[in-house]
């Protein structure tokens, strides 16, 4: 199954528009959980979602995956409704958008190998037999699970915590997505790992001009990795904007006091972070966002202390 064509008319990735949500708990109480949030994210284009758990994020993410409806409001991948359709025609168009979860422990078949699962998310079905074999071992190495013959035939549970995150990541681009959806993909890891997951989802824009929806509490790893910045606080999007304007310049309260909090343990907020990872602000491409080309691997040491 080959990922959707975008249509022929300039526009975003992913279009999210007015999207609300409401839970209701026991006892009959209704939580809105996502209040009349409206977002983008452009080609080659890394949008961090932040805030403290509880925002609405993971909801907000689960929408845009189309795995959630949302009460009211829209969401759009490559011009293309999510929801109001046909399953079929739903199942088309989510191939070129894939998810990376917190848990990577629990995205996965215990009772699969790692060649099977990603056999499963391979997007050219036409591959069988040694030629199939090796384009696994490709994206496993991608991933920088070397050498990946090595890997083939583990379980999940055989692997480190980074590794299988590596994995997640591996399964998500075997179908050559436009746009990942990352929900907290480096929580619980070490400091170590961390910065190597970074350098790798950097790497992949870099090469690939894949766009990245990415969902985070920490603030610090949003200046340093993403190009835009929405700062969600009570369901609610309540400061966006480039990301060296939304942390040097805040200008919502809440998004001061989460920058402070950096300030006041790592010292001024950009100290310990490598230089922007864009040009002006303009919209990036992969060919004129300044992240093409050699070094992409280093960028964000500083991130993990490396």
């Amino acid at each position: 199954m080959s990922t959707p064509e975008p249509s022929a008319a300039p526009g975003p990735v992913l279009e999210i528009s007015g999207v609300s949500r409401n839970f209701r708990r026991r006892g009959g109480e209704t939580v809105a959980a996502v209040r009349g949030v409206s977002l983008t994210v452009n080609r080659g284009e890394t949008v961090a979602l932040v805030g403290e758990s509880g925002s609405g994020k993971s909801t907000l993410a689960r929408i845009a995956l189309g795995l959630l409806p949302p009460d009211t409001g829209q969401v759009k991948l490559l011009g293309e409704p999510l929801y109001g359709i046909a399953a079929a025609r739903l199942r088309r168009i989510r191939t070129a958008m894939q998810p990376v979860f917190q848990d990577s422990g629990a995205a996965f078949n215990p009772r699969r190998t790692v060649q099977q699962l990603l056999a499963q998310a391979v997007a050219d079905r036409s591959l069988q037999g040694t030629r199939l074999q090796s384009h696994i071992v490709s994206l496993l190495e991608r991933v920088r699970l070397r050498p990946g013959s090595e890997f083939l035939m583990r379980f999940p549970h055989e692997l480190s915590g980074g590794q299988r995150q590596r994995l997640a990541i591996a399964r998500a681009i075997a179908m050559n997505p436009i746009l990942i959806v990352a929900d907290e993909p480096l929580s619980g890891a070490d400091v170590s790992t961390r910065g190597q997951i970074l350098n790798l989802l950097l790497d992949l824009r870099d090469s690939s001009g894949v766009a990245y929806l990415f969902i985070t509490h920490d603030i610090a790893i949003a200046q340093a990795f993403a190009h835009r910045v929405a700062v969600m606080y009570r369901g609610e999007i309540v400061e966006h904007g480039d990301a060296t304007t939304v942390i040097d310049s805040p200008a919502d309260p809440y998004t001061r006091r989460l920058v402070a909090a950096i300030r006041t343990l790592d010292g001024p907020a950009t100290a310990a972070f490598p230089p922007r990872l864009r040009g002006n602000g303009a919209s990036p491409s992969p060919s004129r966002d300044g992240t093409t080309g050699p070094g992409a691997e280093s960028r964000l040491r500083q991130v993990a202390g490396l």
